[in-house]
């Protein structure tokens, strides 16, 4: 199987969706980036039901980037049931959230996310950092195989 290159933002805000969307394309990756607005959306794309029952269970994302303070479902119960399927268990999932709570920072560690970065107030130092990010995850990450 080859290495997948999709990335599933989960995105509630819409000024950050295109602030990293843009910072991604900006950092020249050209991977597919799949966006879901709540907690719901996310499981439903990533265990192919709803409406994303046509989507292939073989097409996981590379990464998911994953916001904590969602709609329907949080990020932390999105990433509790990920870490609950064997089939998504290994899947990278970088926390990114503007939530700078220590107990969001322990409960999303605690519940399998491979990452947590803070979303920067500054715009400059946000693009950076999902720049960045995109290229760690999608570059140089070597994912497990199947």
């Amino acid at each position: 199987m080859s290495k997948p290159h999709t990335i599933l933002l989960v995105e509630d805000n819409p000024q950050d969706e295109m602030l990293i969307l843009r910072s991604l394309r900006k950092a020249n990756l050209a991977n597919r980036i799949n966006v879901v607005r709540d907690g719901q959306q996310a499981l439903d794309y990533l265990f192919c039901q709803g409406e994303f029952a046509d989507h292939s269970p073989e097409e996981l994302p590379a990464v998911v980037l994953l916001d904590i303070g969602l709609p329907r479902l949080s990020g932390l119960e999105v990433l509790e049931r990920l870490r609950a399927a064997p089939r998504t268990r290994l899947l990278p999932v970088v926390i990114l959230t503007s939530s700078d709570e220590e107990m969001d920072r322990l409960k999303s560690y605690e519940d399998g996310a491979n990452s947590f970065v803070r979303k920067p107030v500054d715009f400059a130092e946000f693009a950076e950092t999902v720049a960045r990010l995109g290229i760690y995850w999608i570059a140089t990450n070597q994912p497990p195989h199947g």
